[in-house]
């Protein structure tokens, strides 16, 4: 029942004091904007409307709350310490129009968090403004376009895309306004070589992939691909999602790439559901550092500065200097985690992993089967077949557990795809759990397979229509009727 539902008139959760004092409307409210009639807010008390908004949040899953093994999403544990660093008044009360001279403490976590992300990834210059993944991608194109302005390079508009990675590479080269050439993955899902041979001409642009891809699987010939896109003059792009498999063991810069964006909000905390908060950084080789969106972070001496004279800057890229508090969380993240505890997340993640895939790959379907990094895919494509149990039952069957399900239908290229990705913070007995649970499912998908079409059962809501809910969705709420006489 919603708030308005259990409306009841005359209960109102205040009272103002009468005291005299009269606006007339007219006064204060111009005539275009004022009501004709009372507007129909709920009469509620307060502990009623406390009650029914704890309630809501209850509805809402978080990694704080159970297992989110969502693939490539790396939903990790955020340690409280974090939390409490951002809300730190120095930092929570900061205004982004404060002269640089007064806001010393934030320009230097902003430019130290630059120099870590730099040694991590083995670049040399970034920015933080990028306010998420995707819109990291899309600094990094245009950081590609104003290079190759630079040089005079106009025909250099192909960008090559593996098709295993993630949907927003593609998006984000052609909105930056290149042509995107989908590159077929090899049988074993590594990127295919020969491939790529077409397109290593004075037209490429360069090429986007992560490493290791969304697969999970770790590109062996990823130097050699970096030579020969760099031979003809392209450049390379890292997304830097799947960044929590790799720290401390091998740097993006080290394989060949010339851009980075990192996902803040995965590798370092700050989980992201619901779609934010977010905070992209966007890291680069010196060459091109003169575009990097203004203003740059500049150190003289022992304080720091915002450098807005870039004659050759892309323009300013965020509203203003990035999500400080994702920044905040992420710099207390790596200061508590140290060097050695950075490459521990890493080795923890690709063993967790691992251990998953070992104790599923002869459940379901494993095209690839392994060993894989800090993720790997399952697929349901047998249970359709066979039992008619489809990748998104597999997925609501998990609910139903309590476990949100992993990434489904992605990528593309695995068929009933399941991506999961259980990170480094959850301990052997919920993988474990999530094990018997996914074994549990395939049985039940054997034997009575008509169950798993009705789950979830035991949620505040239930299975939904996905087709209509995609086609007719309803967005806002429409208070019942009072019947009349047998009329609505």
């Amino acid at each position: 029942m919603t708030i308005f539902e259990s409306s009841r008139p005359k209960a109102p959760g205040y009272r103002f004091a009468e005291n005299g004092i009269k606006a007339p409307a007219e006064e204060t409210v111009p005539p275009g904007f004022r009501r004709e009639t009372p507007a129909a807010l709920p009469e509620l008390s307060e502990i009623e409307v406390v009650r029914h908004y704890t309630a809501l949040s209850r509805r809402n899953f978080a990694v704080d709350v159970g297992f989110y093994p969502l693939g490539s999403c790396t939903m990790k544990y955020n340690p409280k310490v974090n939390e409490d660093a951002a809300a730190l008044p120095g930092f929570a009360c900061l205004h982004p129009l404060q002269k640089d001279e007064d806001v010393q403490g934030m320009l230097n976590l902003s430019g130290s968090l630059l120099e870590a992300l730099c040694e991590i990834t083995g670049m040399e210059g970034g920015t933080l403004q990028s306010m998420a993944g995707a819109h990291g991608e899309y600094v990094g194109m245009k950081l590609f376009r104003a290079l190759f302005r630079a040089r005079g390079e106009h025909k250099r508009t192909r960008l090559l895309v593996p098709d295993s990675s993630h949907g927003t590479n593609p998006a984000s080269a052609h909105l930056a306004g290149f042509e995107v050439v989908t590159i077929k993955s090899g049988a074993d899902g590594l990127l295919d070589i020969a491939a790529i041979e077409p397109y290593l001409n004075d037209t490429l642009a360069g090429m986007m992939l992560t490493n290791p891809s969304t697969l999970g699987l770790f590109e062996p010939h990823i130097r050699e691909v970096a030579d020969r896109v760099h031979e003809v003059g392209g450049l390379l792009y890292y997304d830097g999602a799947n960044l929590n498999a790799i720290m401390g063991k091998v740097r993006p810069g080290d394989m060949g790439f010339d851009v980075i964006h990192v996902n803040l909000h995965k590798t370092f905390s700050t989980p992201h559901g619901g779609g934010g908060p977010g905070a992209g950084p966007v890291l680069v080789h010196k060459e091109l550092m003169p575009f990097l969106p203004a203003p740059v972070l500049v150190k003289k001496g022992s304080r720091w500065t915002r450098d807005w004279n870039r004659p050759d800057s892309i323009g300013k890229v965020s509203g203003w200097y990035g999500n400080t508090g994702v920044l905040v969380r992420a710099f207390t993240y790596m200061l508590s985690m140290g060097g050695d505890g950075l490459k521990r997340v890493s080795e923890l993640a690709v063993l967790n992993a691992n251990y998953l895939l070992a104790a599923l790959r002869n459940v379901y379907d494993a095209p690839y089967p392994g060993p894989c990094k800090h993720e790997f895919v399952l697929s349901a494509k047998t249970l359709k077949e066979t039992c008619g149990i489809s990748a998104s039952d597999v997925a609501k069957a998990l609910i139903e557990h309590g476990i949100h399900p992993p990434t489904v239908y992605f990528p593309l290229i695995v068929p009933e795809c399941l991506m999961i990705e259980p990170t480094e913070t959850e301990t052997r007995e919920t993988l474990d759990n999530f094990i018997a649970v996914m074994k549990s499912i395939a049985d039940m998908a054997q034997k009575t397979p008509d169950a798993l079409h009705n789950m979830p059962l035991n949620t505040p809501v239930r299975r939904v229509d996905e087709v209509q809910a995609a086609r007719r969705p309803l967005v806002s709420h429409k208070m019942k009727k009072e019947k009349t006489d047998g009329k609505p």
